[in-house]
């Protein structure tokens, strides 16, 4: 029987803030694809959820799409024009290929592999406690032929002077192949109306009631489809403990894509409104940094956390 990976451990200070799971065992239909879950506070309260109940395909913060050019690799069923939502035989996954060095630098690794385990920054004394890693994933249809390569960059980071908060750095790149473009599609771009225009990088908050605001809007109406700098969730853990996340990292055509009423979550829309073509040979980029808090934060507390 085959041995379970050793899970990769994110850690601030002397906290274990997050886990990466790397190659999940799940429900083919659910878009499997490596995730962060759980993620915490510095405090320990909880601030992601996976699987659940009303979305079982939500995975805790990961990146997908429910429209890779036919694929749907977000999980679920799919939004067909016409038609809606159905069950199709058309879901792909999303698969850990290396472990690429970890360095300081913005983007994702250079492509040299180190396969057999991360090459963990600041591990220290526990080689699954890291403060960060790189790999190279690979976006697969449902026979396995390559769509997109993908090179990811994850980090833990500390919020100078604070102690009740820390930063995810996530940044990733996507590279269609040399023979031909690849198209990013949603929902909305499939014809579903009223803003649903998801897929891309997406947090799956804790359960518990929240609300979301940004610089200038208050409440999810207004908050989904917009291009505002950074969005905020503030929630309520199972126990009462609040936190809030902050969202930065918005690229030219991009939109969030919130929700606080049938669940908590906040996504980071690659084709919101029109699908994105990635050219045969050419790259996507993105780099989210999200503030990761205790309490209820206001939205001056917000400002003075956001990363510059």
């Amino acid at each position: 029987m085959a041995e379970e990976p050793t899970p990769v451990r994110l850690r601030v200070r002397d906290e274990i803030v997050a886990e990466y799971v790397v190659d999940p065992e799940i429900d083919p239909r659910w878009g499997p694809r490596p995730y962060l879950h759980p993620v915490r506070t510095l405090a320990g309260v909880p601030v992601t959820d996976t699987l659940p109940a009303d979305h079982p395909w939500h995975l805790g913060v990961s990146v997908a799409l429910q429209d890779v050019s036919g694929t749907n690799l977000w999980g679920g069923r799919t939004y067909v024009r016409g038609v809606g939502y159905a069950w199709r035989d058309d879901h792909g996954r999303i698969v850990h290929d290396a472990w690429l060095p970890a360095d300081d630098g913005n983007a994702p690794g250079d492509g040299r592999d180190t396969p057999d385990r991360p090459d963990c920054e600041g591990a220290g004394d526990d080689a699954t406690a890291t403060t960060g890693f790189a790999e190279r994933l690979r976006w697969s249809d449902r026979t396995g032929a390559t769509l997109l390569v993908e090179e990811r960059r994850v980090r833990a980071v500390e919020v100078p002077g604070r102690t009740d908060a820390w930063l995810l750095d996530f940044g990733y790149t996507l590279t269609a192949p040399a023979d031909r473009d690849v198209v990013l599609g949603s929902p909305a771009t499939n014809g579903r109306p009223g803003g649903a225009g998801y897929g891309g990088f997406f947090w799956r908050a804790a359960p518990g009631e929240a609300r979301t605001f940004t610089a200038g809007t208050d409440g999810e109406e207004t908050v989904n489809g917009s291009t505002e700098p950074w969005v905020a969730l503030v929630g309520r853990a199972v126990d009462g403990a609040a936190y809030t996340l902050v969202f930065t990292g918005l690229g030219d055509g991009d939109h969030w894509f919130v929700r606080t009423g049938i669940y908590p979550g906040v996504c980071v829309a690659l084709a919101y409104e029109r699908t994105r073509p990635i050219r045969a040979g050419s790259v996507l980029r993105r780099r989210h940094r999200i503030v990761v808090a205790d309490g209820a934060l206001t939205r001056d507390e917000v400002a003075t956390l956001l990363p510059a």
